[in-house]
């Protein structure tokens, strides 16, 4: 391994020892898309960077603001038992 005693030792070194706290190789993608292999506390394979909302252009953003806060839901009718014949189902209560 080559050893540097600049800026640059720690994009081409490596970890110096053998063993050392747990940390899992990980994926870091950019929001350009641009990646990383880094490692990281948690057990993942791939981390996002969260998306700058304002560099979108507006209809993107608005859609992913309804994918997000979807629109409320609709109040459900009640069933009315008017065109049930009850007689039918006698049979079936519990005395």
């Amino acid at each position: 391994a080559c050893t540097r005693s600049n800026s640059n030792r720690a994009a081409v070194g490596h970890l110096q020892r053998q063993l050392y706290g747990r940390r899992y190789p990980v994926l870091l993608v950019g929001t350009d898309g641009s990646t990383v292999r880094l490692r990281y506390g948690e057990p993942k394979r791939i981390l996002m960077m969260p998306l700058d909302s304002n560099t979108l252009p507006e209809a993107e953003r608005k859609a992913r603001l309804r994918r997000h806060f979807p629109s409320k839901p609709k109040a459900k009718e009640e069933e009315t038992f008017d065109g049930i014949d009850l007689d039918t189902y006698k049979k079936f209560w519990k005395k």
